[in-house]
This record gives C-alpha cells, sequence and structure tokens, in this order.
C-alpha cells in the first residue's frame, strides 16, 4: 500500500502539467500520482498523462473521463486511490522538494509508530506572477507546530488563516467515511473539499514547511476575479453546500464550530463582493437572495453571520455603503495577495 495518492486533476493542462508532476515524482515510490484527465481536447493532455504512466509505472496512474470539472476529477482520483493518505494538486501549481520530503517522512513515522493522523497540515506559498514579494500561508500561532493535537486542545485560527485544499492532507479513508462527493460542473469546489470533512476530523498535526507553491495570476485562471464574477452562480452554489454541510454535521467542539462559522462568514463575503463588483440590479438581487436564503434555513446562523465584521460590512446600504465594501476588499486583496 502506498504512504500518499495524489490526485492530479488535468483540463488542457498540457502548458504546465509537467512541471507540477515533475515536482511530485521526487516521492518516489511512496507515493502513486493519479492524473485524472478530465475530458481534455485541445491539446496533449492526454498523450502526456499517459506518458508519464509508461515512463513511470507503479507510481503514476492515468486515467482518462469525460469532462465532470474539477470536483469530478477529484472524486476520480479519490475512488482510485491506494494510498492511507489523500492530497490534491492543481496541475499548473507544484510542490517544494524539501518540504515534501519532510512531509512524507512525517507520515511514515505516523504509520510505522501505529499513530491515528486524520489531518496534516503545512504551509503554502502563493507564487502570483509578477510579484516580487511572496506571500506565505503559515498556520504559526494557530496550532501547535510538530505536536499531535485536536479541535478542543490549544488551536485558535487567525482572522486571515483559513485550511484550504493547498494546506491540508487528509487520512484517505476518513474521507471516504464521511462520504465527500464533489459535484459535478462546478468550480470552487475545493472549498467543499476542505470544509465538509472538518467534523470528522480528530487527530491534527502541523509541519511549518512551505510543502505548496500555490500559482496565482493567469487571465484564465478560475480565482481570476473577472472569471470568479462569470461564475458567480457556481460559487453561490458552493456556499449553500457548506451551509447545509454545516447544518447537518454532528459539531462537538466549540473551536471547531467557531472555525467553520469563520470559514462560513468568508464565504458568505466572497459571494457579496463579488456580486457587489459585478454592479447590475440582477447581481444586487441575488446577493438578497442568498441573504434570505440562509435566513430561511436557519436564522440563528443567519443572525451570526449577518452581525460579523464580514456581514456587517458587506450590507451597508445604498451606493455609498456599496463603495465602502469595494474599499475594504481592495485593501485586503493588496495585503494578501489573493486573486
Amino acid at each position: 500500500m502506498k504512504l500518499l495518492s495524489i490526485a492530479v486533476p488535468c483540463y488542457n493542462s498540457a502548458a504546465y502539467m509537467k512541471n507540477c508532476i515533475n515536482s511530485l515524482l521526487v516521492g518516489g515510490d511512496d507515493v502513486e500520482i493519479i492524473i485524472v484527465d478530465d475530458g481534455s481536447t485541445k491539446d496533449d493532455t492526454a498523450r502526456i498523462a499517459d506518458e508519464f504512466m509508461a515512463d513511470y509505472p507503479g507510481i503514476v496512474k492515468a486515467i482518462h473521463q469525460e469532462n465532470g470539472g474539477h470536483g469530478e476529477a477529484v472524486n476520480t482520483g479519490l475512488k482510485n486511490a491506494t494510498g492511507l493518505f489523500f492530497k490534491v494538486v492543481d496541475s499548473d501549481d507544484w510542490v517544494n522538494k524539501k518540504a515534501y520530503e519532510k512531509i512524507l517522512s512525517t507520515l511514515g513515522e505516523f504509520v510505522n509508530e501505529g499513530k491515528n493522523l486524520d489531518m496534516l497540515l503545512s504551509d503554502f506559498v502563493y507564487e502570483k506572477q509578477g510579484a516580487t514579494h511572496k506571500k506565505t500561508m503559515s498556520y504559526k500561532g494557530a496550532v501547535p507546530v510538530e505536536k499531535m493535537t485536536s479541535w478542543d486542545a490549544d488551536i485558535k485560527f487567525g482572522k486571515t488563516q483559513y485550511i484550504l485544499m493547498h494546506s491540508v492532507i487528509y487520512r484517505t479513508e476518513m474521507l471516504r467515511a464521511c462520504n465527500l462527493s464533489l459535484p459535478k460542473h462546478t468550480f470552487y469546489v475545493d472549498n467543499i473539499f476542505v470544509f465538509n470533512p472538518l467534523p470528522f476530523v480528530k487527530d491534527i498535526y502541523y509541519l511549518p514547511v512551505p510543502f505548496y507553491r500555490y500559482f496565482v495570476g493567469r487571465d484564465d485562471q478560475s480565482v481570476n476575479e473577472k472569471v470568479m464574477i462569470s461564475r458567480i452562480d457556481q460559487q453561490i452554489r458552493v456556499t449553500k453546500i457548506m451551509i447545509e454541510s454545516y447544518l447537518a454535521a454532528d459539531i462537538k467542539s466549540d473551536k471547531l464550530r467557531n472555525y467553520m462559522l469563520h470559514y462560513l462568514d468568508m464565504m458568505m463575503c466572497i459571494c457579496s463582493i463579488l456580486l457587489i463588483r459585478e454592479g447590475s440590479k440582477e447581481g444586487l438581487e441575488k446577493k438578497r437572495a442568498l441573504w434570505d436564503y440562509l435566513k430561511f434555513r436557519n436564522e440563528d446562523l443567519y443572525k451570526k453571520l449577518r452581525h460579523s465584521a464580514f456581514g456587517v460590512t458587506m450590507n451597508l446600504p445604498g451606493k455609498g455603503g456599496r463603495a465602502v465594501s469595494v474599499f475594504g476588499y481592495t485593501v485586503a486583496r493588496k495585503l494578501f495577495g489573493f486573486n
């Protein structure tokens, strides 16, 4: 059995997928790299995937499927994973060699000592195109360093510290036990991938190494603001799925509950500010409808999010209020370097 399965969703990724996969091959026989060709038709993605499988048998699997979107590619990766742990690496990203080796060594120690581990966290770096300063998402101060912990222990996430797909490795069987399944033909499902399993996570370990290198800057990238606005209905769909997951979850830890509330707060903020930025009457109506949906589903949850700092800022009345909302978003964007 492999130590770590890494799913690499690929859709017309020929221009950059080799860099990603070559960085993952450093893991050798401890890993399996599952390249999921998600119905690519415009380039040589399928051929490149098959060549890697032929060159690295026993390490690389190439799976070809009809186009189902990023979420379905992750679903396929999880279904075919044989590793004890599971990671998703997007085809335009890559990993740091030394951090990767430390990750594998640590996972191996847990397995050899018979210790349970549900979630391993590590840092990631925003590799923003053209930026001279690379922003690193660190969890220092939020999670004890190199120490087994749990939600009820000394965990305290700051306002800008979120567990993202780039920073998390989950135990494979835990993901299957929580019936994780991502929707087809929907962007931004990485939020669901991270969020929905959290109530099933008991044992947590944090390695402060800059493992994942998250590329930001392509004009066609899903996190480009214009692209996000054009796909706002998918962002709303993902947010609603996360709301339903939260409401259905058996959350025993108050710290975890607070963290998940903070994450939902961020998701509502993103939807709201993009709809404000879109600027149309229809967009503002969608924003109102989303908040009405939340209120209808659970008034207590609505009150908590509506009266948070994000919620208040995103719902200031009139053109002046919306201008203040946009200004706050612009400042945050410059500070933290996202999209």
